[in-house]
């Protein structure tokens, strides 16, 4: 379910706190965090969780290297590290996510994006990756749509 108000990049000064959160923070929430950094330049600062940290999945990394991102230096994080955290926004990248976490109290706005889990693919390596890249660019088209089309004020 969508949040009724967007959030506003006007709403601060500065770069804009983004958090992005899932289950194991492995995949889809790096994937967010690494276009948002790529996409958003020095108007935002993303951050990925998950509400468990696991480790950064390889196919991920892989398939933000077709768009010249490298998350390889990205590492999977607790949501712990950012519950006394002010954010701008807090997104949701899964359901999971959504319903362990449906408060977070350091967010001004708290939005939820579902998307399938990649992870959980079958198939070979490339049938694999082609779920990968379907989902980081569903990912990218949602960034593009609800964080960039913002101007701050």
């Amino acid at each position: 379910m969508r949040a009724s108000r967007r959030w506003s990049v006007a709403e601060s000064v500065g770069k804009q706190r983004v958090l992005f959160l899932c289950t194991h923070n492995s995949a889809r929430s790096q994937m967010a965090e690494g276009l948002l950094r790529d996409l958003g330049g020095d108007r935002f600062e993303p951050f990925s969780a998950g509400t468990e940290a696991t480790q950064v999945r390889p196919l991920a990394i892989r398939a933000m290297a077709e768009l010249g991102i490298d998350i390889s230096g990205q590492e999977s994080k607790s949501l712990d590290r950012y519950l006394n955290q002010p954010f701008d926004a807090v997104i949701t990248v899964c359901d999971q996510a959504n319903e362990a976490c449906p408060v977070f109290f350091g967010a001004r706005e708290r939005l939820h994006w579902s998307f399938p889990d990649p992870s959980e693919a079958e198939g070979s390596q490339e049938q694999r990756l082609e779920v990968y890249r379907q989902v980081r660019d569903a990912i990218r088209e949602r960034i593009e749509e609800e964080l960039l089309t913002r101007t701050l004020t």
